[in-house]
This record gives structure tokens, C-alpha cells and sequence, in this order.
């Protein structure tokens, strides 16, 4: 056999025993007469060691040939180690070595293959293969992995089934841009690749299968970030004969259990506050709950005193940055270039600072008197010591901005810890989102959303107001700042659906065209019914901290879309093409 331990396995009660260990040769350290391997695989590292007062002289030789990353096998015996390390958990024994073959040699790697590596992202996506071999990487992905079996396990116990639906689809108008894949056999005409499996789920729904899941792929031709790839995995659910308390209490259940199942930490009940009321105080529909510095609105007692830039602004709001007033001018200054970038694009920022003496400073002291600062500064609960940070302009665009600021104020004082877990349900979101470019409503979730009950008279009306304040029965679950999963009630009777897509400007005949036969189904007998959707990478990524769900994919794209280690995409031969059907450019 190859071996009879991996190399995590072995501790000081397997003194004297007779292994046969195998794995990559992770680290040599040659000091003349003594030599040390550390050997690595998936499970641990356990060092080997040659000794020339003891070792064969054709083994010390075989010993010193080996490099980095050669796969090994060696057998020897159990023995105490005399510096001993708490930073494996093989740290208090070794292996001395009496026989060692090389399974394969290896190159010299590109880079260091330890959690600490050398390598840079571009390049470890090209060697993506060595990339996987550092603890790092694997200890991800094994996170993910139980993720899914715990994921799996809960569902299955609540009595969901796992129904796999299709890959190659029709491709639809709304959301992000599909992916589409050209029809050999029916020439001109393409599938889609799902961006979600909703319509089918809704479909298992009408079929009588009223909890149903999928742990899927699913895919977005959209511009990439940390946390998008352009194919990424859902936790797909959908149950039927349910309202949005329902879903709420399951999906919690699950994030609980998966919390403590692989985190072992027991999270409380998730609060729950509506759209308007997460807009208000945080300026975001994902507020993270780790800290405070929520949004004060001073527009009622800043306007009117000569400062031309408040007096003008349609809000003024701020937000109270504990223990910064010491925060110097080039800090500010800093910070108001910052605030500046065209990401954000803030006109400038106003400060109020508490001094220790009790005073109180602003840049705006020329406009406004000690007394008139001392109301902004109680009205936002400064303290001694505190400082407040203004911003003003439009509502929507100041909400937001003062929303990136207080993120990144969080950021500085390190209040967004990775291991603090704050959990909330964001409910009551518009059902409709007007988009000015295209002078037209589009869907804030999907056009299968179903509006508030009290909230359908309103479909009936012209006027786009009224329009805009309709609520969608749609729920988020949001951790730490990061929208985790979404979904909502759907629409089941096929009227209602039929006025919801005539407000999102589809005529009858495209919305036949485009989704006839959801529409048909839903005439058989379609029952109540709702589900949710989990960013699987997403959910992977926040329960361990990370910025970045391309650290939780085996094989992920880089901020091209392109897939480093195999080139893709590429291009094909002109015989696919002309077999699909598709004019060669030049021909």
C-alpha cells in the first residue's frame, strides 16, 4: 500500500509504531548531517527525518536529491521529536526514515506553495493545480464541502427533495445578460445558460412537489467583483402553501444549523427591519449590523444659516465616528479625497470635531456658531472625543455615499470583524424599480414576485408614485453587510401575473412568447407557493471572514471572466461555426 497514515494523523501515542506515510515534499531543511522533510498532504504535515550517525548513506543520498513538491512515499519508525511545535499537529513527533521512494519528481514550483505564498493572483490562477495544494485553499473548499453535506442534511430532514433542472434554456429579457449557447441542430436559434432556476422551481411547485431544493449552478454574463463570478452555486428552495412567515422561520433554521454545525457558533434570533427603515438609517438595503454610526438627518437644523452648500441641498446627513476627533487636516483631507473618487462621487465633506476641552470644531465654523454645532452634535450622540462627518446633496445619491462612508470608517476602526456574526431579515421591498434611461419599470426582485395584498389596487393606477410605493412580498437575508440569499412569494394566479408584466411594459404577445408557459400551468391549478435563493460562494466567504467568494471556487475566473489555467474563452474553428450556423468572420 501506498501508506498506512495520512500526515495529520500521527501523535506521541504511535511512539515506536512502523509507518508508511505518502505526499508532497513541502519544505527541506539540509544542516549537513541531519536533514528534514516536511511531507505534506490534504490532511496535515508530519516532518521526516535523516540522520547521517543512523541513516543509509544511499538514502541520505535519495534524501538530499529531493526537491520542493516531489511526491514521496517513506516508511520508518514513530519517534519523539526534540523540538517540538504547536504549529502542526504532528508537532511532537517525526519519522525516522529507513526507506523513501520518489512516486514522481517535480519542477520547481512558481511559486511557494504555504499559506503565506509569494505568488500572485494572475499566476496562481494559472497554476490554479499547485495553488490547491496549500492548506489555505484546501481548508476552504473541505469548509465548503461540509457546507453542502450539513446544507443537504437539514433540507432533507424538513422533507425538501433535490430536483436537478435544466442547464440549456430559453434566454429571457429581464435581469443581468444570459449566457447563450448556439443550437447545432435548430441553426440561428440559442439556449441560455439559467441565470436561476426560478421558473422551473415554480413549475415543481404547480407539479405537486411543494418543497423542493437544488444546490446549482447558475450563470451571469455581468461586469465582475469580489463577489460575483460569472458562474457562481445557488442553495435553490421553493416550498408551496406557504406566506413569507414560513419561509422566514425555515431559512433561519437553516443558517442556524449550518452556523453551528460547521462554525459551532449558536446565532440568536435574526431581527427583521423593512427596506425604508434599512435605507433611513444605513442608506443600504444590506446595512451591517456589527456597528453603530447610524444615519443622523440634520437637514431640519443646518439649513437657513448662511451656508450656501446645506441651504441648497435637498438632505444633510452625518454619521458620528467614535474617538476620531483627533483625526488630523491630512487625514481629513484624505478622507474627503476619498470620498470624491468617481465610485462615490461626494462634492466634499464637512466635519465637527468634540475636543477633549469640551469644544467644539468644524470646518464650517464661519457659518455656524458653537450652539448651532452642539445640536447636530447632541442630535447624533457625540461624546467627548467623537467626531461627525457631514455629507449633503440629493436624498438617494447622500444616502449612499454616507453609506460607503460609514462602511469604510467601520473598516478603519476595525468594527467589522470576520468572527462577528449579525444576521438580519430585510423585508417590505419596493415591488418596482424606474428606471429613467429606459422610461420604464423593472422588477427589484423578478417579475414573479407577488405585491403585498393590500398593496394590488394600486397596479391598477397611472400614476408612477403610486406606483413605486406598491411592496413586493420579498424578504433578503443579510450577514454582516452582504445580501446572503433573497427571494419572495411568487404571483400564482395568472391574471395577477398578467398585469405585473404589462407594468413591466411586456405587450400579451411577449409575454406568451418569453414565459406562455408558466402562464398556461398556472391555469391548472398552481398553488400558493414562495422560495428563496443562498449565495452558496457568497455564504462560504462571510461565515469564514473573507473578502472574496473566489477564494471559496476550486477553478474561478479572474476580474476578466478568463479561466487562467485552461485560457478559456477561446476562440473555435470555422467548421464549428459554420456547423452552428454562425457566419465566420472574413468569409
Amino acid at each position: 500500500m501506498y501508506r498506512t497514515h495520512h500526515c495529520g494523523e500521527l501523535r506521541l501515542s504511535d511512539l515506536d509504531k512502523t509507518v508508511t506515510l505518502s505526499g508532497w515534499a513541502s519544505v527541506i531543511r539540509d544542516k549537513g548531517s541531519l536533514l528534514w522533510i516536511d511531507l505534506r498532504d490534504r490532511y496535515g504535515i508530519t516532518q521526516l527525518v535523516f540522520d547521517e550517525a543512523y541513516t543509509d548513506a544511499a538514502l541520505f543520498d535519495i534524501a538530499r536529491s529531493i526537491g520542493r513538491e516531489f511526491v514521496l512515499q517513506a516508511t520508518g519508525t514513530v519517534i519523539e521529536r526534540t523540538s517540538k511545535t504547536t504549529k502542526i499537529e504532528t508537532g511532537e513527533i517525526e519519522i525516522k526514515v529507513t526507506e523513501m521512494r520518489v512516486l514522481n519528481a517535480s519542477k520547481t514550483p512558481p511559486f511557494t506553495i504555504q499559506d503565506d505564498t509569494d505568488g500572485g493572483d494572475e499566476l496562481r490562477l494559472k497554476y490554479r493545480y499547485l495553488d490547491l495544494r496549500r492548506n489555505a485553499v484546501q481548508k476552504n473548499l473541505i469548509f465548503r464541502s461540509n457546507l453542502a453535506i450539513e446544507t443537504r442534511k437539514y433540507l432533507a430532514a424538513q422533507g425538501f427533495i433535490e430536483v436537478e433542472t435544466p442547464n440549456l434554456i430559453k434566454s429571457t429579457p429581464e435581469g443581468a445578460r444570459d449566457f447563450v449557447v448556439p443550437s447545432r441542430m435548430n441553426k440561428g436559434q440559442f439556449y441560455a445558460l439559467p441565470q436561476s432556476p426560478q421558473t422551473f422551481k415554480q413549475i415543481l411547485m404547480v407539479a405537486g412537489f411543494d418543497k423542493y431544493f437544488q444546490i446549482v449552478k447558475c450563470f451571469r454574463d455581468e461586469d465582475l467583483r469580489a463577489d460575483r463570478q460569472p458562474e457562481f452555486t445557488q442553495i435553490d428552495c421553493e416550498m408551496s402553501f406557504v406566506h413569507q412567515e414560513d419561509i422566514l422561520n425555515t431559512f433561519e433554521g437553516l443558517t442556524k444549523s449550518l452556523f453551528k454545525s460547521t462554525l459551532g457558533v449558536d446565532l440568536p434570533d435574526f431581527p427583521r427591519m423593512t427596506y425604508d427603515e434599512a435605507f433611513i438609517r444605513f442608506g443600504s438595503d444590506k446595512p451591517d449590523l456589527r456597528f453603530g454610526m447610524e444615519f443622523v438627518n440634520l437637514s431640519d437644523v443646518a439649513k437657513g444659516k448662511g451656508f450656501p452648500v446645506f441651504d441648497g441641498a435637498e438632505t444633510i446627513l452625518a454619521i458620528c465616528a467614535p474617538g476620531c476627533a483627533g483625526y488630523s487636516r491630512k487625514q481629513l483631507d484624505e478622507l474627503t479625497e476619498w470620498l470624491k473618487r468617481p465610485q462615490i462621487g461626494a462634492k466634499g465633506l464637512v466635519y465637527v470635531k468634540m475636543e477633549a476641552d469640551g469644544s467644539i470644531k468644524s470646518s464650517v465654523d464661519k457659518f455656524y456658531s458653537p450652539e448651532d454645532l452642539k445640536v447636530w452634535t447632541d442630535r447624533a450622540g457625540a461624546q467627548t472625543g467623537d467626531l461627525l462627518l457631514v455629507l449633503c446633496g440629493e436624498d438617494e445619491k447622500t444616502h449612499k455615499q454616507l453609506n460607503e462612508l460609514r462602511l469604510e470608517m467601520g473598516t478603519r476602526l476595525d468594527l467589522r470583524k470576520g468572527d462577528d456574526f449579525k444576521p438580519l431579515w430585510v423585508v417590505d421591498f419596493p415591488l418596482l424599480e424606474w428606471d429613467e434611461d429606459a422610461n420604464r419599470f423593472f422588477a427589484m426582485h423578478h417579475p414573479f414576485t407577488s405585491p403585498k395584498p393590500g398593496d394590488i389596487v394600486k397596479m391598477e393606477s397611472d400614476d408612477k408614485a403610486l406606483l413605486k410605493s406598491i411592496r413586493a412580498d420579498a424578504y433578503d437575508l443579510v450577514l454582516n453587510g452582504v445580501e446572503i440569499g433573497g427571494g419572495s412569494i411568487r404571483i400564482h394566479d395568472r391574471d395577477l401575473q398578467s398585469r405585473n408584466f404589462k407594468l413591466l411594459g411586456f405587450t400579451p404577445e411577449e409575454a406568451e412568447a418569453q414565459f406562455g408557459f408558466l402562464l398556461g400551468a398556472f391555469e391548472y391549478g398552481a398553488p400558493p407557493h414562495g422560495g428563496i435563493a443562498f449565495g452558496f460562494d457568497r455564504l462560504s466567504a462571510v461565515m469564514n471572514g473573507a473578502g472574496s467568494i473566489r477564494d471559496f471556487i476550486a477553478f474561478p475566473k479572474n476580474n476578466q471572466g478568463r479561466d487562467m489555467m485552461i485560457d478559456a474563452p477561446s476562440g473555435i474553428k470555422a467548421e464549428q461555426l459554420k456547423e452552428l450556423g454562425i457566419d465566420v468572420v472574413g468569409e
